[in-house]
């Protein structure tokens, strides 16, 4: 349950958590919940319960396994603060975390109502970065709510894009990350709110990464805006040679 990934913004995935539930629009068409059901067809043992949420104590201590500096997206498979994932599990993942100073951290959720509400419960050492997915503007109170959480890198996943995002209020936010939407389905993403977005980053100088412009084969459609590639990272980046 950690793996090299192939996620543009970071290097792996570690999951001592899987599974989750919707909660937005963003939701509707989740990658991680197409891949849950293909590897419980496939038998792999700990997704016999499909996209249920599930706790893999076993995997809490993986990371300390790694000598060399990583750059860690936590919980590909999972939504870290879902309300099913208890606090005290939420900490020894923090632990894990703190104990292993050399790898960077990246944690995403779409429920910021409760991180914020757990965040001054929890420790929050320099590698962790916080982020929140923010596919529209209906869900801009995100943002608010990332603010007042205590992390060294505070960063925006605006994937799948499916609306603007005009007047955003960057103040606090360390990294944008903007992507279309992919796989069956995949909800056409316009390149006015792309621009739009790279624009707002450019002034306020906060590090502005394309991911992908989506659609049901991305690998056709690419990740260049106006012939160029956008892989800026915050300052504190780690990532391994």
């Amino acid at each position: 349950m950690a793996t090299k990934s192939h996620i543009e913004w970071t290097e792996m995935t570690w999951n001592p958590v899987t599974g989750c539930s919707k909660v937005s629009a963003g939701c509707k068409f989740c990658y991680a919940e197409r891949m849950a059901k293909r590897l419980r067809a496939m038998g792999v043992e700990r997704y016999d319960t499909a996209f249920e949420v599930t706790l893999h104590e076993d995997l809490l201590d993986v990371p300390r396994t790694w000598r060399q500096p990583r750059l860690v997206f936590v919980n590909s498979m999972s939504d870290l603060f879902h309300e099913d994932v208890p606090l005290g599990f939420i900490r020894r993942v923090f632990s894990t975390m703190s104990g292993t100073p050399q790898h960077t951290y990246q944690i995403l959720t779409k429920r910021s109502g409760r991180l914020a509400e757990l965040a001054p419960e929890l420790v929050w050492p320099a590698n962790v970065w916080m982020g929140v997915s923010t596919e529209d503007e209906r869900v801009l109170y995100r943002i608010e709510h990332l603010r007042s959480v205590p992390a060294s890198v505070r960063f925006l996943s605006c994937e799948p894009l499916i609306g603007p995002l005009e007047n955003l209020d960057l103040t606090g936010i360390h990294w944008v990350i903007v992507g279309g939407e992919s796989g069956p389905g995949a909800r056409p993403m316009s390149k006015k709110w792309v621009e739009s977005i790279r624009r707002q980053c450019r002034q306020v100088k906060v590090p502005f990464f394309f991911k992908q412009w989506g659609g049901v084969r991305k690998d056709l459609t690419g990740r260049e805006l106006n012939g160029r590639m956008y892989d800026e990272m915050p300052r504190h980046a780690l990532v391994s040679e």
